[in-house]
């Protein structure tokens, strides 16, 4: 009888295999900073936007995996000839998570809300083209702007651009609520963010019931979470020298792709020595940027001599204007009068490349005479002191935005270039309609980088995938600082 049953429930179990093996539908995926906040629409973070953008919140266009503009809550739109009115068609029956009916009157305030004077947005710059926001109808939104705006599709698909409902506005930083496929379930600070599948979702049911956000930044830790299975995903991995260990063990999946995340060494330019040009330039000359890559990231990232990374179209390889020479560095440092030993401070955020590549680059200062003092900071010390304050010598941090030669023309971004060549040249490439004036123009302001150097260009760091073998649909690139998870699941 024994035997028997055990004969039975065996054949049972292979009978009903469907339900036994059934893949599950959750996914707990690594973040290496914890956000902030969680609305996209008042803070610079790109953490922020790792958890919420197409997850929670949604806009006009989105951009996909390769980059390019898509309809998102907006359907399709027609542009005049003037290039001055975009007539947006919305799609109906869109709700945000308490249940606020989607509309041409979200649209008006969001985009207001997010250019008004008093306005936090992180890219507040992006809304000053928009000269109104008038509703036709209810599905229809029609804006007019100030002057053509080549990139305004594309700006509008950033995560700061996304739909905000007026009574929720406030409470989005803790609670935030948007139109997308997952609804916010729980924050557990210093740990975990907690969403949940939207069953009134408008478009097409994620086929995860549930996603957890894990803040683990510490390279051993997370290597260690992804072995034991505590994590199922890590898309924007930390430890680049545990890559190879994950390649050989077939339970991942190891995926190296382009990320938009250009790693600077940012002077303040509006501070001394770094106000004089050819200072900046010295530093240049002074650091090895392939012996960077090598040892703060395994040899994984592209050397860049711009503010652009080499996937764009428009990139252009200026990684040869400033080969490592100290000795050119130190006859640039003594024409402009920097006495050897002279001292600043490089404040150093938390993730790997930024603590990895300081050290090496004070070691590579010091060898010209610059005595570069590191100060390591907690992420939200960076951002108010930093970002928010310009109060900061150096910095080493990787700027993950797509195509954001903008900041270069801003009249008080957080590391004081001001051009007003560069500026010019920005307005010519915001009004050009025709592709290749486009291109031209895209690739002067990249030599005027070059040649001006605000920054110190060190290299564009590669999108590190390490993830269960049978997850799908996870992004390989990151054409913006993205955790995609909405069309993630489980192969059986």
């Amino acid at each position: 009888m024994r035997q028997l049953g055990v004969f039975l429930v065996a054949a049972l179990v292979i009978g009903t295999g469907a339900a036994y093996a059934a893949p599950p539908d959750t996914l707990t995926l690594g973040l290496p900073l914890e956000p902030p906040g969680l609305d996209p629409t008042a803070g610079a973070a790109s953490a922020i936007r790792e958890v919420t953008y197409a997850n929670i919140f949604q806009g006009l266009t989105h951009i996909d995996e390769n980059g390019q503009v898509q309809p998102d809550l907006a359907s399709g739109w027609e542009i005049s000839k003037d290039g001055l009115t975009y007539t947006f068609k919305l799609r109906s029956g869109v709700t945000f998570h308490d249940g606020t009916p989607f509309d041409c009157s979200i649209v008006k305030f969001s985009y207001g809300r997010a250019a008004a004077p008093e306005s936090i947005n992180a890219q507040k710059q992006l809304f000053a083209p928009i000269a109104s926001v008038d509703c036709p109808s209810p599905d229809t939104a029609v804006v007019e702007l100030k002057q053509p705006t080549s990139t305004f599709l594309y700006d509008m698909a950033w995560g700061d651009a996304v739909m905000i409902a007026p009574k929720t506005a406030a409470g989005n930083k803790a609670h935030p609520i948007g139109t997308g496929p997952f609804v916010f379930s729980r924050w557990v600070p210093g740990d975990r963010i907690e969403l949940l599948r939207n069953d009134h979702y408008w478009g097409a049911a994620p086929k995860l019931k549930a996603v957890t956000f894990r803040v683990i930044g510490d390279p051993a830790a997370a290597t260690a979470a992804l072995l034991s299975g505590t994590l199922d995903a890590y898309t924007n991995f930390p430890a680049p020298e545990a890559v190879a260990r994950f390649r050989q063990d077939p339970r991942f999946t190891v995926a190296i792709g382009h990320d938009e995340g250009k790693v600077i060494l940012a002077l303040n330019n509006a501070r001394q020595p770094f106000s004089d040009v050819r200072v900046r330039q010295a530093i240049a000359y002074a650091i090895d940027r392939k012996a960077i890559i090598d040892a703060a990231y395994s040899g994984l990232g592209s050397p860049i001599g711009s503010h652009y990374t080499p996937q764009d179209p428009s990139y252009v390889d200026l990684t040869g204007a400033y080969p490592y020479d100290p000795a050119k560095a130190k006859a640039l440092l003594a024409q402009a009068g920097v006495a050897p030993g002279t001292s600043f401070t490089i404040m150093l955020p938390p993730p790997s490349y930024a603590q990895r590549g300081g050290e090496l680059i004070a070691a590579y200062l010091q060898q010209v005479g610059l005595n570069a003092k590191l100060q390591s900071v907690a992420w939200a010390q960076w951002l108010a002191q930093v970002f928010g304050q310009s109060a900061f010598d150096a910095t080493v941090i990787a700027h993950t935005e797509a195509r954001d030669l903008d900041i270069y023309a801003r009249p008080h971004y957080y590391f004081n270039y001001a051009s007003d060549q560069y500026k010019t040249l920005y307005a010519q490439y915001v009004a050009a309609t025709d592709a290749a004036k486009q291109a031209d123009l895209l690739q002067q302001l990249q030599r005027q980088l070059s040649a001006d150097e605000p920054n110190i260009f060190l290299f564009a760091l590669p999108k590190i995938g390490v993830w269960n073998a049978k997850l799908r649909g996870l992004w390989t690139n990151d054409p913006m600082p993205i955790n995609d998870v909405t069309g993630a699941y489980w192969a059986p």
